[in-house]
């Protein structure tokens, strides 16, 4: 059971490896971008790929999904960024039960977002867990673990796909463990659990007021979506890359200060921001260079 290509990294490492996959859960197909075509998930391209079974049921409580998947007596389901929340009646259908590849150690980062969630913390190191999965969201008993760390270029993009292989490679051996019944179970322990809710479009627009620190990992944490975002002139202004000036700044927060060959800095709440890459509304992305060169911008402007 999976949706984004995060999951499909799981997949192929299952079919890579032998397991015989009789299914492949995923959501809906989904119309998408400004003209709204259908897309299908990244799970159901690869599955179709290597003809293995496709089902998008719209609701898993359906009595006729958990009946199909009866009839497929599966061994285990294997849950990566499915999407949706699996009743007691399919966690308790395969013998091995449901397991679950996070993107985290848990029990920090519970939830739908917690590469996000980590970046944004600041965190150095993160992980994934494979876990054995309960009634409660990301609360089951730890099967295997294992750190990763984050760089501090790391955007969501390029430590999900990181994590993803991670993670598939952890599954595996997992799956291989607990056939030779050579693998325990951890509980976690509850009080030092952390929530990673899902993003909102509206989280990425920046506050100049905080720390340049804290913006400069919003726009990493926000790659590819909903993208870090001000406004300049009336116009949206996404920001694609940024890197912090550490300078005592007494400028009024989202003021540009310096707008002159490749720099263009912008005052924030502690520090200045760098602008690498951005992108004004209806115009092509350009670095910083090009950006101040076109005189789009000029020292004194405000943003936000």
């Amino acid at each position: 059971m999976g949706t984004p290509p995060f999951a499909v990294a799981s997949l192929r490492a299952l079919v890579d490896h032998g397991h015989q996959v009789v299914c492949a859960l995923t959501q809906p197909d989904q119309p998408a971008g400004r003209g709204q075509a259908v897309q299908v998930s990244a799970v159901k391209r690869f599955a179709s790929q290597r003809a293995i079974p496709v089902e998008q049921p719209a609701k898993l409580r359906d009595p006729a999904v958990e009946k199909h998947l009866r009839e497929l007596q599966p061994e285990a389901i294997v849950v990566a960024a499915y999407g949706k929340i699996l009743p007691k009646s399919l966690l308790d259908l395969p013998p091995q039960g449901a397991i679950n590849v996070h993107a985290s150690l848990l029990p920090k980062y519970r939830g739908a977002a917690p590469i996000q969630r980590a970046i944004l913390a600041g965190e150095c190191v993160t992980g994934v867990t494979i876990m054995q999965m309960n009634e409660r969201m990301d609360a089951g008993d730890i099967l295997l673990q294992r750190e990763v760390p984050i760089r501090d270029d790391d955007t969501t993009e390029s430590l999900q796909a990181t994590l993803a292989e991670v993670g598939a490679a952890l599954l595996v051996e997992a799956l291989d463990r607990l056939a030779g019944g050579a693998l325990e179970r951890r509980p976690q322990r509850d009080e030092e659990a952390t929530l990673a809710p899902m993003v909102r479009k509206e989280e990425g627009e920046i506050d100049w007021r905080r720390p340049a620190a804290e913006i400069e990992r919003a726009v990493r944490a926000f790659q590819p979506w909903p993208g870090a975002y001000t406004r300049l002139g009336g116009k949206l202004l996404k920001i694609h890359r940024a890197a912090i000036r550490r300078d005592g700044n007494r400028a009024v927060p989202g003021t540009v200060v310096v707008a002159s060959g490749d720099d263009l800095e912008v005052a924030a709440g502690e520090d200045r921001l760098r602008l690498l890459e951005l992108q004004l509304e209806g115009k092509r992305r350009l670095a910083a260079r090009e950006f101040v060169a076109g005189r789009q911008v000029r020292e004194g402007d405000r943003l936000g």
